[in-house]
């Protein structure tokens, strides 16, 4: 199928941009990679009349460290974080992910804001965000606010920016060298959407019991997951074999999955434990923990 008709709007500065947005209101959309709207405007899944195009915005692009804080600006492409070299040594968790995002035709174009923004419920990075306790800038016309990630994904393909504004920035905690993470997915095929995915991330203390945890899970209901329960279990216990198994049995417990061509609920509801069970344990591997008992 074709998109319905719609008309495209260039802009070369974000007041530019914002200001289309205050013009059209609903009925624009924000194109950054494209590599999700696209697709949903293909089937009339969305059907935007003006598409605001940000990619001729000079200075969007960057990935930087910034008061202890990796900054995703709007443009930037999930391949770049791949090929990052800081990023695959100090940021394990997105490091991770962004290597298996769809497959590297779509890692060249698409952004991680977008995705963020389009909150897809089987989508990698709002796991990523959730488990990293990542914040959103979001700016309108009335100024600029910090969105943490927690109350940035609201519901399925929707989220905290509201009309007339857009996301600018992800912002991550940049991790202490106490501090690891690991991304899990299956899928049925390379480039496909996950069938179930986990984030891990955890802080070691200096005696090496768990300082501070973060995990969520993906495609398991609505919108991606904070397993809030596993990370109480975790929190200020030492590693083990039993502390991670009923971590990981709090992940099935909240899974809430749909049954699709992808697998039937009881299985992904179990892929969700298991998933977040192997990203436990790579992340003490990670950081050197030795065998569990």
């Amino acid at each position: 199928m074709f998109p319905a008709a719609f008309d495209y709007l260039p802009a070369h500065s974000v007041d530019e941009a914002l200001a289309a947005l205050l013009k059209h209101g609903a009925d624009a959309r924000i194109l950054a990679g494209g590599q999700s709207l696209i697709p949903a405007m293909r089937f009339r899944l969305a059907r935007p009349t003006v598409l605001v195009d940000i990619n001729p915005i000079a200075g969007l692009a960057y990935l930087r460290e910034e008061n202890g804080a990796l900054l995703m600006g709007a443009g930037a492409r999930d391949f770049a974080v791949e090929v990052a070299p800081f990023i695959k040594e100090r940021y394990h968790l997105i490091f991770d992910a962004a290597a298996v995002v769809a497959d590297p035709i779509v890692r060249q174009s698409g952004t991680i804001v977008g995705s963020l923004c389009h909150n897809d419920p089987a989508g990698d990075w709002g796991v990523v965000a959730l488990a990293a306790r990542a914040e959103v800038v979001v700016r309108g016309n009335a100024g600029t606010r910090v969105v943490p990630i927690d109350d940035f994904l609201i519901d399925s393909f929707t989220t905290a920016v509201g009309e007339g504004e857009m996301a600018l920035e992800a912002r991550f905690p940049t991790p202490n060298e106490r501090t690891s993470g690991s991304y899990q997915k299956i899928e049925r095929k390379v480039g496909d959407f996950a069938t179930a995915a986990a984030g891990v991330q955890l802080t070691l203390s200096a005696d090496g019991t768990i300082a501070a945890a973060g995990v969520a899970i993906g495609a398991a209901g609505p919108t991606a997951k904070r397993v809030v329960e596993a990370e109480k279990i975790l929190l200020g216990a030492r590693p083990s074999i039993a502390v991670l198994r009923a971590a990981a049995a709090e992940a099935k417990e909240i899974s809430d999955p749909i049954a699709d061509t992808r697998g039937d609920i009881e299985f992904k509801r179990e892929m969700a434990g298991v998933l977040v069970y192997r990203g436990l344990l790579a992340t003490l591997k990670r950081l050197q923990q030795g065998e569990l008992h």
